[in-house]
């Protein structure tokens, strides 16, 4: 069966999905997909993998896809984070017979996706993006996709998005935001920039950002003409955002726990999607946040979740006539809805101290050490090991791979990282001691001990020719006497 493009792998593939599940590391598994699709989702996309240890590691492979296969789970993307044309077309070729479509992630803009060099951060790489497209295009029996960050300007987006198109990529996702527009900085999302790109190509497109409520995928759908709309914070908050509904937060987690029971996967995953759906009601019952992050178990979990739906049940049961929800919440804080990040001068109010903002993971506003603005994870980490320093100072600087951005050996004779050194030292037949290749010395050695079976071989075949002359010859003599 030919591969569909475009429109008609939209149309048919996708059944012409409206409604659609982002992908989130370690947030968009099995078990949460499932329950997204039970209300409304239409589509779903899995984590963000990566293509070279999804490549290399067989248990990667089947803890994150293999292991997951489920007839409910279609139409399915896979997403893999890749800068190497060659290892995202070897994972996808992994991938692409338990999906509908591999996606590409260029949106990423996380300080790990820097230091990969992934996602966002390839988006000035125009010829390197060709290449991977065009080679997943012409390699995969299923269609490739792309979900995408803005530039500031719209000509450029518009530019970059009919580029990706050109090279193969069957459906764009436009996520409205600049890879700088990230955690306290996130801002609205530009839906002009989606519009533009809406209108440039001729491929299916989808819109990424500003989705709280079903009415603003509506909104979204009717001002930029886009074919579907992700959703990647509201559907965290909100699981049955695309039905239009608000539940209570428990029919949520209740349905979800009974889904984890038969579809597992890690508790840590489980635990951040219940600090997502109690978010509201965690403000409050601090101690149960506490617990929460303690417990080790499912059962534990379990446990905590329905002192929070009794607790919520005893407010209810006390509720006085036309009490209205308190901290400018829309609904009352048992009730799934979204959770506005505040902006920075919100956060450095609440801090009292105006001049302590800083960008979230900032790799270039690291933290001094100063146990009063390190992060909470730093934070926990200084109470188990009280001399442990967060001074960047302090830290090693790891010089960069000349290839791919990534730490280099130290003592590499090609100045490379040691995925990039053993791809050229194994087409180039060279050795680097660094890293323990040993092409050219395993080749020469090779060579050797087939130039040494041929001696032998040449030695046996003169034995037995000597020995079969000394036979011929008492035969001889046999017959004379």
């Amino acid at each position: 069966m030919p591969k569909l493009q475009g429109f008609e792998f939209w149309r048919n593939t996708l059944r012409g999905a409206h409604y659609v599940v982002a992908p989130m590391v370690d947030q968009s598994e099995l078990a949460w997909r499932l329950l997204s699709r039970r209300h409304g989702a239409q589509l779903c996309y899995t984590p963000m993998l990566h293509a070279q240890v999804f490549v290399r590691d067989a248990n990667y492979r089947k803890e994150n896809l293999y292991c997951d296969v489920c007839p409910e789970d279609r139409p399915l993307i896979v997403q893999f984070c890749a800068n190497d044309p060659e290892v995202f077309v070897q994972a996808a070729l992994l991938a692409q017979d338990y999906c509908d479509a591999i996606d590409l992630n260029l949106g990423c803009p996380q300080m790990i996706a820097k230091r990969g060099h992934y996602g966002a951060f390839l988006q000035e790489e125009w010829a390197l993006l060709q290449r991977m497209i065009l080679l997943a295009h012409e390699t995969l029996s299923v269609p490739i996709t792309c979900k995408i960050r803005v530039f500031p300007e719209i000509d450029k987006t518009v530019k970059y998005a009919q580029l990706l198109e050109k090279a193969g990529c069957q459906l764009l996702t436009v996520h409205g935001r600049t890879k700088e527009q990230k955690g306290p900085l996130a801002g609205v999302a530009s839906w002009e920039h989606i519009k533009a790109v809406r209108k440039a190509v001729s491929i299916p497109v989808f819109a990424n950002g500003n989705i709280q409520y079903l009415s603003d995928v509506v909104e979204c759908i009717q001002k930029t003409g886009v074919h579907g709309v992700m959703s990647a914070e509201g559907n965290l908050h909100n699981p049955a955002l695309f039905e239009g509904r608000n539940p209570v937060v428990w029919e949520m987690t209740e349905e979800y726990l009974e889904i984890v029971h038969q579809y597992p996967c890690p508790l840590s995953y489980v635990r951040a999607h219940l600090f997502k759906l109690w978010h509201h009601t965690l403000q409050i019952y601090q101690h149960l946040r506490e617990e929460l992050a303690k417990v080790k178990t499912l059962d534990g979990i379990a446990e905590v979740n329905r002192e929070l739906k009794l607790r919520c049940q005893e407010e209810i049961a006390n509720q006085k006539e036309g009490e209205k929800p308190k901290g400018g919440l829309p609904f009352f804080h048992w009730i799934c809805q979204p959770y506005v990040r505040p902006g920075p001068k919100e956060i450095s109010m609440e801090n009292g101290n105006e001049g302590s903002m800083r960008g979230k993971r900032a790799l270039e506003d690291e933290e001094d050490g100063n146990s009063d603005i390190l992060s909470k994870n730093k934070q926990k980490k200084k109470l188990r090991n009280p001399n442990k320093s967060f001074d960047p100072s302090l830290k090693p600087k790891y010089a960069k791979c000349d290839h791919c951005g990534n730490p280099k050996g130290t003592k590499c004779v090609f100045n490379l990282c040691r995925g990039c050194c053993k791809k050229r030292s194994f087409k180039e037949t060279a050795d680097c001691p660094g890293h323990g290749l040993l092409f050219k010395t395993k080749y020469e050695k090779s060579l050797l001990w087939k130039s040494s079976q041929a001696e032998l071989l040449k030695i046996e075949r003169l034995q037995q020719g000597a020995v079969e002359e000394t036979e011929g010859f008492k035969e001889g003599v046999d017959a004379i006497l």
